[in-house]
């Protein structure tokens, strides 16, 4: 698999990224770079936040999705990439036109990002040129 190599990974991680990628609607080639950004494929990742996991996700954004999910649970590679990939295909929904606000809703918040949009404020904070960063789509 190109991913594994590219990104010098154990098959079964590319594997598991690629495969939740797609059960969730989201293209592969975005799910890894996501991915990388956010925890660099470390499953044990925890920011300053308290995101947890592979795609950073905040227990309580994640409780939206399962409402009974432990914290625990966030370590767990494929659920976190199901939750983190499905959030991230709502956001996608929610902004249609535009990848790189989805991808700074997926950052900030969508809260904060339609706060500063709302404000007359560009909420670009770097965040989606780096996941952007070699991207291509499918």
């Amino acid at each position: 698999m190109q991913y594994s190599t590219h990104y010098r990974l154990p098959a079964d991680m590319a594997t598991a990224v690629y495969d939740v990628a797609l059960s969730e609607g989201i293209d592969p080639g975005l799910a890894f770079r996501l991915v990388k950004v956010e925890s660099g494929f470390n499953p044990r990742a925890v920011s300053h936040v308290g995101a947890i996991g592979l795609t950073q996700v905040l227990p309580s954004t994640a409780r939206l999705y399962e409402p009974g999910l432990t914290t625990q649970q966030l370590y767990d590679r494929d659920t976190n990439l199901r939750i983190g990939f499905r959030y991230l295909r709502d956001l996608l929904d929610r902004y249609p036109a535009n990848m790189s606000l989805a991808l700074l809703a997926y950052n900030r918040g969508p809260a904060k990002v339609e706060q500063l949009l709302g404000a007359g404020r560009n909420p670009a904070n770097g965040y989606e040129a780096e996941v952007m960063k070699g991207f291509r789509h499918h």
